[in-house]
């Protein structure tokens, strides 16, 4: 009847109920609409004729709408490799589209891991990623999980996943990759700790790429909490250019551990950004005359003289002690030392004070003990001195005062020079008017004689 209409899609029915399934999906390719192609692919799939179903479901799987329902059909069966081989075949079709392929991904995810990466490499850029993430997550897949999120640019949660999962997820190189691209530097400080658990010998490598952007105190700290600094010496002196303190500090330590004093000594001097006093302390007590002697130049550096010279005392490093001494310009200091050296009866050492520390020492204290202690001799050269300097500025005592009263007397002659020279040729047109000899004063109008008239005339002041 159906063949007679015709009506093809009633057709296809009526002959898959029949179970006639080669001629019901020849009767759906002649309806060519999506419905019957569905009843037929179910009919198939129950009856298990797997290559007529893929027919139909090729004819179906180019609607994205129904692409879920269609492999619901086959699940509910239990014919995974059937969905897959279907979901394969579509992959060649011109019609193919994204569904077709994050649905195959999905199926992969589930059923055939061991195909997933090769599909994601190939096809990645034709997938729906977000589902695909969605899928490789619930089934535990990190290491799928970490290439999607690297070709979707979540580099966060790329690297958060290989730290999470680094049995399956991490390789270095990509890692060191991934980790230059992070937003939140907050996956570095991480990505340390995760390096410092699994693999510290890999930690420098990584330091390398982050150093540009982690906060260098926070590392430090970090570091030094896990008990790890001698792993990180490399970051450290790749770092030491910027003379942090917390840095510095970290690497001299790992110096004084280490008992590189060459090292040590040429850090101090040139990276000055370091608790100075706490340095010395450590080095003060350690075993080394080497360091003992930077403790007694940092204690110098830090202005703490009595610590330094004390130090140089105990190691008997009598050059440093005397010219830490000089550079106090510290008079007690210096006499300290002088008598120190009179005690132990090192008499070189006390010339050499004697000489180093000249303007520091006070001549009657250096008199006493040379005399004292039978080290006239020595304190000799000292006195010598002593006394021309002293002859010397005497000398200069009395020659200023000579010359102040040479300029006293040149003074005072000057002053009666001209004195005289007011009586003789005197200028009287501009001299004071109230100096100047007034003739007649006191003449009266008559011939009278004017009072001391036939005396001597007399000159200046009246």
């Amino acid at each position: 009847f159906f063949t007679s209409i015709p009506n093809s899609a009633r057709l296809a029915t009526c002959l898959m109920h029949l179970g006639q399934h080669q001629a019901a999906v020849d009767a759906a390719r002649k309806a060519n609409a999506t419905r019957t192609w569905k009843e037929v692919n179910a009919s198939c799939v129950e009856a298990q004729e797997f290559r007529l179903a893929q027919i139909c479901a090729l004819y179906i799987i180019v609607n994205p709408d129904e692409l879920e329902e269609l492999i619901s059909g086959y699940e509910q069966f239990g014919h995974f490799e059937e969905v897959i081989s279907v979901m394969e075949a579509g992959l060649n079709l011109d019609r193919a589209h994204m569904g077709i392929f994050t649905e195959l991904g999905v199926l992969y995810s589930k059923y055939k891991e061991q195909k997933l990466m090769e599909h994601l490499k190939l096809f990645w850029s034709r997938l729906n990623i977000r589902k695909m993430l969605r899928a490789c997550e619930d089934n535990a897949q990190w290491s799928e999980l970490t290439f999607l999120y690297l070709h979707y640019d979540e580099f966060d949660n790329a690297a958060t996943a290989m730290i999470a999962h680094p049995t399956e997820a991490w390789d270095h190189s990509k890692f060191k990759d991934t980790i230059s691209k992070v937003t939140n530097t907050e996956i570095f400080y991480k990505a340390i700790e995760f390096y410092l658990a699994q693999q510290p010998l890999l930690l420098n490598d990584l330091m390398s790429v982050m150093s540009q952007r982690v906060d260098h105190v926070r590392v430090v700290s970090q570091l030094r909490k896990a008990q790890h600094m001698p792993l990180a010496k490399a970051y450290l002196l790749a770092t030491q250019p910027q003379n942090i303190k917390e840095v510095n500090d970290a690497l001299f330590e790992l110096y004084v551990k280490e008992e590189d004093h060459e090292a040590l000594a040429a850090g101090v001097v040139e990276y000055t950004n370091f608790d100075a006093v706490e340095m010395a302390q450590m080095c003060e007590k350690h075993q080394l005359l080497q360091f003992r002697r930077i403790g007694a130049m940092l204690y110098r550096i830090s202005k703490k003289w009595t610590q330094s010279v004390a130090l140089s005392k105990k190691d008997k490093v009598w050059e440093e002690a005397i010219s830490t001494t000089a550079e106090s310009g510290d008079c007690a200091l210096a006499e300290d030392l002088l008598s120190f050296f009179v005690g132990e009866k090192l008499s070189a050492c006390f010339s050499a004070t004697l000489y180093t520390c000249y303007p520091l020492l006070r001549p009657d204290v250096v008199l006493e003990l040379s005399w004292r202690n039978g080290l006239t001799d020595f304190a000799m050269p000292f006195m010598v001195q002593t006394m021309r300097e002293m002859s010397g500025q005497l000398e200069g005592l009395l020659d200023k005062e000579r010359k102040r009263e040479e300029a006293v007397i040149a003074e005072k002659k000057k002053a009666e020079e001209a004195l005289a020279s007011g009586y003789n040729g005197m200028d009287y047109a501009a001299a004071d008017p109230n100096s100047m000899v007034v003739y007649g004063a006191g003449m009266g109008g008559g011939m009278g004689m004017q009072p001391g008239y036939g005396m001597p005339q007399q000159y200046g002041y009246q």
